[in-house]
């Protein structure tokens, strides 16, 4: 049985309105779990599609929610949003709160297979089954047959790889502002993942690395990907787009299906996201409401 949904708080915003839930996650070992959630207007009289947005490292429910530009074009398209958290909270597991990049706020949306994080660090079940399973049940007007997700650095990663390692195609599209394309080969996703996952690298490869899961996928696939060539991240090689794209073309994906967009001089911030919102809330729309 789902677990019940506490409403935090809730707020009006473009004519729908932006509630925040907690809840009791089994997904996550039983810890408390907030989400945010934004139904447009038209939520009032029908069931509506859903974008699920995953944040970056660092971040919360709330960080795309407030900065990034989203709700104006969510509530015109008449799609909801959804935005969970990044990580578990209060796990209590040493060690968890020693680095920015690893451990709270840093759940790297994938299901831990380290006996010392596995309780609490599934962030993947958490999103895809655990999520809807919840909002369903609370009798919130959404469709979950039309699903699409989005995401920001490493919730642009979370974004890529759930879209493309789901077996029942879950979403109907998938794009990402600065993404970590190619994990296993950046610290960030190296540190991440010797630290999460029992076989480390070698296990990532075949479910969290977008750029390995693109080279093996042949199905049809609606990608955008947009980041900027001033953003630091870039510079010191943790996004690795290039290597996305290479993959995507060598796998005879082409522009008309995964679209690689660099932007001159945007860095990594919510400034660049927000620039940015417009194209991604119209280009999910386009598959939500097909």
């Amino acid at each position: 049985m789902a677990a019940a949904l506490e409403k935090v708080s809730s707020n009006k915003a473009f004519a729908g309105e932006l509630t925040k839930y907690k809840f009791k996650s089994a997904a996550l070992g039983g810890l408390s779990a907030n989400f945010n959630i934004f139904l447009p207007p038209n939520a009032a009289n029908e069931k509506v599609p859903i974008l699920v947005y995953l944040s970056g490292l660092t971040c919360t429910e709330d960080n795309g929610a407030q900065k990034g530009s989203f709700l104006g074009y969510a509530s015109e398209a008449g799609i909801a949003l959804l935005f969970p958290d990044t990580s578990p909270r209060g796990a209590g597991i040493e060690g968890e709160d020693d680095d920015w990049d690893f451990g709270t706020g840093a759940g790297f949306y994938l299901n831990s297979t380290n006996p010392k994080y596995s309780k609490h660090y599934n962030m993947l079940t958490h999103v895809t089954i655990e999520l809807p399973q919840v909002i369903e049940a609370a009798g919130l007007p959404i469709d979950f047959k039309r699903q699409s997700i989005f995401g920001h650095s490493m919730g642009g990663h979370g974004a890529l790889t759930l879209y493309l390692a789901s077996k029942s195609k879950q979403y109907r599209s998938a794009s990402a502002f600065s993404p970590i394309c190619n994990p296993t080969k950046c610290p960030w996703g190296e540190k991440a993942f010797k630290g999460y996952l029992q076989n480390g690298i070698e296990e990532a490869k075949a479910q969290y690395d977008a750029t390995e899961l693109i080279a093996k996928t042949t199905d049809s696939v609606h990608i955008l990907i947009d980041y900027g060539t001033g953003d630091n991240f870039y510079k010191q090689g943790q996004l690795l787009p290039e290597n996305f794209l290479k993959a995507a073309r060598d796998a005879g994906h082409d522009e008309l299906k995964v679209r690689v967009r660099s932007h001159e001089g945007y860095d990594h911030s919510y400034y660049f996201i927000s620039t940015f919102a417009a194209d991604h809330i119209h280009f999910h729309a386009n598959f939500l409401k097909a």
